[in-house]
């Protein structure tokens, strides 16, 4: 299988660890000229925020620069999710309240909820009036102010108001999935000034976009969730506000959104020309084949490819001959992108980074990428790839001065080429990197003992690869082959998607396989995958237990960065110092986006530069599904 999309205990004692980082977060406090934290619209009220510059779109704009404004209502659109957030799950759900970590909740699950503000995706990082019509931002860029709309209102016709937005931001502080409670973590006090006024203060040391973040959080309705047990898996349909409800579904076969046609903000700007289908059908397949099997009959409409093998050979059915499906590439978005084998390192064994180096080598990507994935992938290198903010070249004087206090703490191949995957002669078991791995676990203080290597407790080296799907036994099992080649016992750990997300959630695992993207301005993105303060919280992104000085000071720098060009530098040093540790293998990408879909949709002329809103911005058109109905 390829990508599959685009997901620590604090120290008490002042231990010479905690000295390093405090003096590492003075030193790059220092250098980043100790700014307040403020965005560009801080001391005036404004339409919308950005973090950097000036926003795009005037209080006065029509739409959005990426959707047909004349686009069409209604129809039927049927697909199988490409991608995913907070507790769900592509393949089952067992709730419908996706904005706690308990449970399996189906994707898209969030399009029910209006927010303060949206993203617009023609922007890297900038947001514009929903629910609220203006915002205030103090000179110290603490506080926000918001003017909320006197029209907005709940599914049941009940007016929106600013109490039940405060009732929101306090109920996902404290009781949200990790992802959403620990973006609010610096919110300090939330008012409801009357019934149209909001305001949100935070502490002052927030990042630059923790309250961009959180104008984009879902509001709820006060009165609909005091009585229910807000953490609880549940099957009864939450009340919204937003552009669809939830219609028929059953659990773990499929769930329908339906358009809401009184929806009380579907004249605003934001809006125009988007949610135009009348429902989204969202079906849940186990295995990819029967979801591919489904698409060639006409049972779903929109299919994003990630499986190499099915796009090279399989795109043969006569629908596709014929024309009335068509097969395209698209460019992807410049956001980072991050797939990888990520190692558990809470676990001893894989504490000792020589043994997760030599881990990664026996993985012989240029072979898997020929023989498996048809040539049309390249190797990830980067937590970072795809965008500007990925490291590259021998490292420049700005970045190697952000990371120089804690030089001690660091190997030495931080400071020069970013670390990247060795490269194999394609061989498929390239000895001289076997013998490197090799090399690399006896100076661990592992020894060969008949077929087997063990440490110096006499425990056989053993490494377990969790995964949801069988078919990643096709990409892994070469992997494994060359892992007990040179004494590791390795397997391959398939498990349904209900127990992959709890172990996962658990951090139950050896290894794991795992794909996210971030935001065009990865700022709170990098908090969340990778500060030590989420290494032992259930359910965070920090997969591999990352818990390292610099990698924290970093992160908090990047939260002050003055400008666009400071954060690339800040991220891309970031990116060498994880890059140096060997947190996981990295694995592969792609630069497109690779879809069918049958001939009964129309689509914007212009994508956005940072998104892919197809179940948001598409439409079926009326004449071509006609033609297609015919035959």
């Amino acid at each position: 299988m390829d990508p599959t999309t685009p997901h620590a205990a604090r120290l008490g004692a002042l231990t010479r660890r905690r000295l390093l980082q405090l003096s590492g977060t003075a030193a790059l406090a220092a250098a980043a000229g100790v700014l307040p934290v403020r965005v560009a619209q801080a001391g005036r009220t404004a339409h919308g925020l950005s973090v950097f510059g000036d926003l795009k779109h005037p209080a006065d704009f029509p739409h959005f620069t990426y959707v047909n404004p004349n686009a069409p209502k209604g129809g039927r659109f049927v697909y199988a999710v490409p991608n995913w957030v907070l507790n769900q799950d592509p393949d089952t759900f067992d709730t419908l309240n996706t904005l706690v970590l308990r449970g399996s909740a189906p994707p898209r699950s969030e399009i029910i909820y209006d927010s303060l503000m949206v993203r617009g995706l023609d922007e890297a990082d900038a947001l514009y009036g929903l629910v609220a019509e203006t915002v205030e931002v103090s000179d110290d860029g603490n506080t926000y102010t918001y003017t909320l709309r006197p029209d907005a209102r709940f599914h049941d016709g009940t007016r929106l108001t600013a109490e039940d937005a405060a009732f929101s931001y306090r109920i996902l502080k404290e009781k949200g999935h990790p992802t959403l409670s620990e973006g609010l973590r610096e919110l300090v006090s939330v008012e409801a000034i009357d019934a149209g006024i909001l305001e949100l203060v935070f502490s002052g040391k927030q990042s630059l976009s923790a309250p961009l973040d959180a104008a984009a959080y879902p509001i709820l309705p006060k009165a609909y969730w005091e009585g229910r047990d807000f953490e609880a898996s549940t099957l009864e349909p939450p009340l919204g506000s937003g552009p669809y409800r939830i219609g028929r579904f059953e659990a773990g076969r499929f769930i329908d959104y339906e358009r809401v046609e009184d929806y009380w903000a579907k004249d605003l700007p934001v809006n125009v020309g988007r949610f135009n289908f009348g429902t989204i059908r969202i079906e849940f397949y186990r295995e990819r084949q029967a979801a591919f099997e489904a698409f060639k009959k006409g049972e779903i409409d929109f299919r994003q490819e990630f499986t190499s093998k099915t796009w090279a050979t399989e795109y043969t059915f006569p629908a596709l001959a014929a024309g009335r499906v068509i097969k395209r590439e698209v460019p992807s978005e410049a956001i980072p992108s991050i797939q990888g084998t990520f190692f558990n390192m809470r676990r001893p064994k894989f504490a000792d980074i020589r043994v997760r180096e030599a881990l990664g080598i026996p993985f012989d990507f240029e072979w898997t990428n020929k023989n498996l994935f048809y040539g049309i992938y390249e190797r990830q290198t980067s937590f970072f790839q795809k965008s500007p903010f990925a490291a590259t070249g021998p490292i420049p004087p700005e970045e190697a001065a952000l990371i120089e206090p804690f030089r001690a703490d660091l190997p030495a191949a931080t400071f020069g080429e970013p670390v990247s995957p060795p490269v194999s002669d394609g061989s498929g078991r390239d000895r001289a990197m076997l013998r490197r791995a090799g090399e690399l676990l006896q100076e661990a203080g592992y020894r060969r003992e008949g077929n087997q290597l063990v440490g110096a407790d006499g425990a056989p080296l053993t490494v377990e690869i969790l995964t949801e799907s069988s078919i990643w036994e096709r990409v892994l099992g070469p992997y494994v082959q060359n892992l007990t080649a040179i004494g590791v016992t390795a397997t391959i750990r398939v498990v349904d998607a209900s127990q992959y997300q709890a172990r996962t959630n658990d951090f139950d695992f050896d290894m794991t396989i795992r794909a996210f993207s971030m935001g065009a301005t990865p700022i709170e993105s990098l908090d969340a995958f990778f500060h030590s303060r989420l290494a032992a919280r259930a359910g965070s992104y920090n997969l591999s237990g990352i818990a390292h000085p610099a990698i924290d000071a970093l992160i908090e720098r990047a939260g002050r960065a003055t400008s666009r060009e400071d954060l690339m530098v800040t991220v891309r040093a970031l990116d060498r110092v994880l890059r140096a540790l060997h947190v996981w293998i990295p694995n592969w990408y792609s630069s497109v986006h690779r879809i069918a879909h049958w001939d009964k949709l129309g689509w914007p002329e212009a994508k956005p530069a940072y998104g892919f809103p197809v179940e948001t911005t598409w439409w079926i058109d009326a004449d071509k599904a006609a033609a297609l109905a015919k035959g």
